[in-house]
Order: structure tokens, then C-alpha cells, then sequence
């Protein structure tokens, strides 16, 4: 007797529904699949592509929007996690390996934006958002450190788990939130006037008020695991009516209304690591979920991940 998959949206409010939430593809499409643990999906319009990390096969792949295949985009990666545009379409990625994040240019010169905080090394940078200041902010648990699974086996130098700043004209790498069990993704809010950041050891999301200095407020609670046991949050998106959709490991990918209501999920056959918008029109939704890539069309539309304003190198994207 076979069991009958789960449909892929799951309705718990009302609000999930009347949001235009559940329409869409009606099932996920699967793009490639053979990681060992894929996590970072980022959507580059130039290339009509996404880049996403194989964290313990030390490589990041490519998917190509037109063709559907699938490469190698770099080999002996740093054990990458988490990858994001900056304002010039340049990749922003976090390497657990070597303990750092980096960018790469548009000639394919790679440039280390972080690796030390006041003369001591990062554990395992994971995500990364860019402000429209042009400020990296990253988070920087423990995970590529505490084995050989997804970095190097090593103390931590710093002692704790924070979230920093990379400051766009001084380079200078600042500590704006600590506090937290195993920071993990960071999205900004549609205004940037706030901060989400999951907690992955906490099974929680805060939300940090960002001041015109660009510090940060201790921040509440926005959302927790609750009775959701298998929930684990990882990285944050935003769409444009301003819900927030976590990916919730062993739950799928839940959705929050803006006041903080889980409002609904969409259910997935493995554990949800990383999402991402993508595609010409931002509506298509890209998952990655330990050995595989997935995607949905759906009714909604993603915000961009480098936050408001214009981006030449995006036109008609």
C-alpha cells in the first residue's frame, strides 16, 4: 500500500488563501538532484542561473534557467554556505571552510570582505544580506567548526555566535548582535528598518530594529518553533507584501504573516535548508533541501535580495 504525498500548500489561516498564497505550480519540480548537503541557492538575473552550495562536497553548482543543466561552478569552494548579490550583481558568499566571507568580481577574482574580528578568526560564516548602503551583514555560528562534516574541526577564536557588519567604505568588520544560540539567516525588512535573523539552536526568529548608525536594537521575538518540533529555521526570505517565508528544515517552508502569524507552509519530501526567489518576474521559488534542488511558480513575488532602489544591471528582471 502506497502512502499518499502531502499536497504541497498547507492552509492554517485564512489569510494563506485570501494572500493568493496557494496558487501556483501544484507540485515542486525538481532540477537536479545528487548533493550531500545543498544549502545558499542565490538567483543571478545576468546569468539566468542559480548558484547553490554542496556544502560537504566542497563545491558550489549552477543551474541554467534555459538549458536545465547543471555544473560545476567551483570546486574546493571553502566549504561555501550561504551566497547573496550585492549592488553591482557581484556573488556574496560565506565560506565555513575558511572561515571568512568573500566576493566575487565580474572577472572572476575572488575578494576576502571578511575573516577576522578585532585580531581573532570568524567560526563558519553562514548567510549574508547587503543593505542598500552597500553594508554586508553576516551571520557566524559555530557549524563548520564543531566538525569535518561542513568545514574544519577547530576552536572557536571569538568564543560565541554573532551577527556583523562589513562596513561598504571602510571595510571595517563590526559586531551588531550577539545573544543568539546559532544565528543563522538574515533578510531585511522591505523599508530596512528591521532585521530578521533565525536562530537555529534557539528554534526561533528575532527581529532587530536598525538604527540610523547602523547598530542594532535588541530586537523580540517574531516567531517561534513552538509545537512544531521538527522546525529548525534556517534562512529568511520576504515577499512583496511583506510575509516572511522561512525555511524550516524537518517542516517544510513556513509562512508568516507580517504580524508574526503562521499563517501557512508549503510541504516538502526532504529537509528544507535555503530558499530563494528567482526567475524574470521573482515568483519563482527556489529550494534547496539536503540532496536536491526544487523549484515552484507560484502567485506571489519575492523581494530582491539586495534590498530597494535601482540596479542597472537587473533591467527588465
Amino acid at each position: 500500500m502506497t502512502q499518499e504525498r502531502p499536497a504541497l500548500y498547507e492552509a492554517l489561516d485564512d489569510r494563506f488563501r485570501t494572500g493568493r498564497c496557494m496558487y501556483g505550480d501544484a507540485a515542486l519540480e525538481v532540477l537536479y538532484t545528487g548533493c550531500r548537503w545543498a544549502e545558499g541557492p542565490v538567483y543571478v538575473p545576468a546569468w539566468r542561473q542559480v548558484v547553490w552550495s554542496d556544502i560537504p562536497n566542497d563545491r558550489m553548482l549552477r543551474w541554467d534557467e534555459e538549458t536545465g543543466a547543471v555544473g560545476v561552478f567551483r570546486r574546493a569552494a571553502g566549504h561555501t554556505n550561504g551566497n547573496t548579490l550585492d549592488r553591482e550583481g557581484r556573488l556574496v558568499t560565506c565560506e565555513q571552510g575558511n572561515r571568512r566571507v568573500t566576493r566575487t568580481e565580474h572577472d572572476g577574482s575572488v575578494t576576502v570582505l571578511a575573516s577576522h574580528w578585532r585580531g581573532r578568526r570568524l567560526n563558519s560564516p553562514n548567510d549574508a544580506a547587503v543593505r542598500s548602503d552597500g553594508s554586508i551583514w553576516f551571520s557566524d555560528p559555530d557549524f563548520g567548526i564543531t566538525s569535518d562534516y561542513e568545514g574544519h574541526r577547530a576552536e572557536s577564536e571569538i568564543g560565541g555566535n554573532h551577527v556583523y557588519r562589513v562596513d561598504p567604505v571602510t571595510g571595517e568588520v563590526r559586531l551588531v548582535a550577539d545573544g543568539f544560540r546559532a544565528p543563522n539567516g538574515l533578510v531585511f525588512s522591505a523599508d530596512e528598518r528591521r532585521l530578521f535573523v533565525s536562530d537555529t539552536g534557539a528554534g526561533l526568529i528575532r527581529v532587530l530594529d536598525v538604527r540610523e548608525d547602523g547598530t542594532l536594537t535588541d530586537g523580540e521575538v517574531f516567531a517561534e518553533a513552538g509545537a512544531r518540533a521538527a522546525a529548525r529555521f534556517d534562512n529568511l526570505r520576504l515577499d512583496a507584501d511583506g510575509r516572511l517565508w522561512a525555511a524550516a528544515m524537518g517542516d517544510g517552508v513556513h509562512c508568516y504573516d507580517p504580524d508574526g502569524t503562521l499563517i501557512g507552509r508549503l510541504n516538502v519530501p526532504e529537509a528544507v535548508a535555503n530558499i530563494a526567489w528567482g526567475g524574470p518576474k521573482r515568483n519563482r521559488l527556489f529550494l534547496t533541501a539536503e540532496t536536491s534542488l526544487y523549484s515552484v511558480v507560484m502567485s506571489v513575488t519575492g523581494t530582491h535580495p539586495t534590498g530597494p532602489g535601482p540596479r542597472p544591471w537587473t533591467a527588465g528582471a
